[in-house]
């Protein structure tokens, strides 16, 4: 095995090791000593086989390291996102680029179920992070319309 170069998110981490899942293709890592991450960490990093048996990795340089922020907004989805939301059928998604950078997904949710208890599973499920991390984003902001049964999801770059 070789170095690999990627975006990782830390998904375990404690004084001894740390684990990292690459939000490319979802390969573990875990890694033979903490260089002092967190977990929820991004990292753009080249990391690298231990020798000999090369089953545990190592950091062998970061590029860049961050946090996202994951929020549960009072705002109300946008305009663009609710004239998204009338063509969809209840239980769809859909996504669209950000004028800019950054994605923006809109979901709407069957009848019977609750628009926030959508988006607390937005925000818990570790798919939300990665998708943020291969965005780039910094931020991700979740917003809900209870009455139309709607959640928009905007992944927000710098």
């Amino acid at each position: 095995m070789s170095e690999k170069t990627g975006t990782f998110v830390v998904t375990h981490a404690d004084e001894e090791s740390a684990v990292l899942r690459d939000v490319a293709d979802s390969q573990v890592h875990t890694l033979s000593s903490n260089p002092g991450v967190e977990v929820d960490d991004v990292l753009t990093a080249t990391i690298a086989p231990d020798p000999p048996l090369e089953v545990s990795w190592q950091v062998v340089e970061v590029e860049k390291r961050r946090q996202v922020e994951l929020v549960d907004s009072d705002l109300s989805p946008t305009t663009q996102a609710m004239e998204i939301a009338a063509d969809l059928e209840p239980g769809e998604l859909a996504r669209e680029e950000r004028a800019g950078t950054g994605e923006i997904h809109v979901l709407t949710v069957p009848e019977g179920t609750d628009a926030a208890d959508a988006a607390a599973d937005v925000l818990d499920d570790e798919a939300t992070l990665a998708r943020a991390a291969r965005l780039d984003a910094v931020r991700v902001e979740v917003r809900t319309d209870d009455d139309e049964g709607v959640v928009n999801v905007r992944y927000l770059p710098d």
